[in-house]
């Protein structure tokens, strides 16, 4: 491979970008094609390793994003958007979607080569940010990612298209410009995210872990740059053209991503008390206050016990508060009187109270029929709140109780 041309690295691999260079460079290997139907279809294997490399992304996004408080969230995000869109389109070139011989295929690669360049410089500048080189999370973090990076789309794109259209001083046959952002500028970028991340560990983590997770993902890139420019034409020999270093180099590259999750992920904490709210089952909710929310009732509520369709079916809240607050050993009974409307219902409850461990238990609420003028007796013994049950009216009873919707006695 010689400086500024891609002639030797077209030779190994067949890069998007080789037709429209150095006079389209064809590669001295390459994996099979598939027909189907009128189509040919390019690097299938390829193409199900970019599939998978989508799915991969989709759920690292997913995992960043279910940390809400860990440290460069939204920065390293937009890295992973980068390498989202960068799969996507090298899908659609790679597998031939979009023909070679197309007159939009040059705006294509183009598109492609701006995205790669973005997307080592957004990964830079998030080596950046566990310096705290300004407050992570903020506009002025976010937008000098998402502006900068933009910029160097830009700048990166119009080489590429310059040099394949040969726009001023551009020339296809001698893409040195093309071949520094490719190789040069790219490559410096990585390394010093690689170093910014070792000083990082080294200076302010105590934890040594990783340092694995770096030295990883150093190994997948440099073994997906082996693949692809030096040994690719070996594979593709050796495999017979089932597969050639494209699958390879793209496998190890996905790998190396899925590194720099990792990474990123063994770095970060989450504060809990920001994230139960994903996670299932972390409030635990008791059954009497499950049972009494099924008829619309709130635990010390004056409404408590009373028919919701019959206000003036029974008040005992006050009541069964005072008997709550009585002590666990009393022998006595409190009772209490009250009036139903003909045909209502009164609810009844048993509390029930652990003389040993003082662990208290509500049964089930029970329904009971009132006649009008019936009073309820409530009574609460050593065990706690017993259960109330309707009574017959006396004499002395009938008459003297207020009426539908009105407050008892007591």
């Amino acid at each position: 491979m010689s400086f500024g041309s891609f002639a030797g690295v077209c030779s190994q691999v067949a890069l998007p970008l080789c037709p429209l260079v150095n006079d389209g460079v064809e590669p001295t290997c390459y994996a099979r094609n598939i027909t189907l139907g009128s189509a040919i279809l390019f690097q299938a294997a390829t193409a199900v390793v970019h599939v998978i490399a989508l799915f991969m992304t989709g759920l690292m996004i997913y995992h960043i994003k279910s940390k809400y408080t860990a440290v460069g969230r939204k920065e390293i995000v937009i890295f992973f958007y980068g390498f989202l869109a960068t799969t996507t389109l090298e899908f659609f070139l790679v597998f031939g979607v979009i023909p070679s011989a197309s007159s939009i295929y040059p705006y294509f690669v183009a598109i492609e080569q701006g995205l790669i360049s973005a997307l080592f410089w957004s990964l830079f500048l998030n080596g950046l940010v566990g310096f705290q080189w300004v407050d992570d999370d903020t506009p002025m973090s976010l937008w000098s990612i998402r502006l900068s990076s933009l910029a160097m789309f830009c700048i990166s794109g119009f080489i590429a298209l310059g040099t394949f259209l040969n726009i001023g001083a551009l020339d296809s046959n001698n893409p040195v410009g093309l071949f520094i952002m490719f190789f040069i500028v790219n490559g410096i970028l990585c390394v010093a995210y690689i170093v910014l991340q070792v000083i990082l560990v080294l200076n302010t983590l105590d934890n040594r872990w990783p340092l694995g997770d770096i030295f990883f993902g150093v190994l997948f890139f440099i073994a997906a740059q082996l693949v692809l420019f030096v040994l690719g034409t070996t594979i593709c020999t050796s495999l017979e053209h089932y597969i050639d270093g494209m699958f390879f180099g793209a496998m190890f590259n996905l790998l190396a991503v899925m590194m720099v999750y990792k990474y990123w992920d063994s770095i970060t904490k989450e504060d809990l008390e920001f994230s139960v709210g994903g996670k299932m089952n972390v409030w635990e909710v008791r059954e009497p206050l499950m049972q009494a929310d099924e008829y619309g009732l709130e635990f010390g509520d004056q409404s408590y016990g009373q028919d919701q369709q019959h206000p003036g079916s029974g008040n005992v809240g006050m009541q069964r508060q005072q008997m709550m607050q009585m002590p666990m050993h009393q022998q006595s009974l409190s009772t209490m009187n009250a009036t139903g409307q003909t045909g209502s219902t009164g609810l009844t409850q048993s509390y029930m109270v652990d003389p040993q461990t003082q662990h208290s238990t509500m049964q089930p609420w029970t329904q009971t029929p009132i006649q009008q003028g019936s009073p309820v007796q409530i009574q609460q013994n050593q065990f706690g709140y017993a259960q109330g049950q309707p009574q017959a009216p006396s004499p002395a009873h009938q008459g003297s109780y207020p009426p539908h919707g009105s407050q008892g006695p007591y």
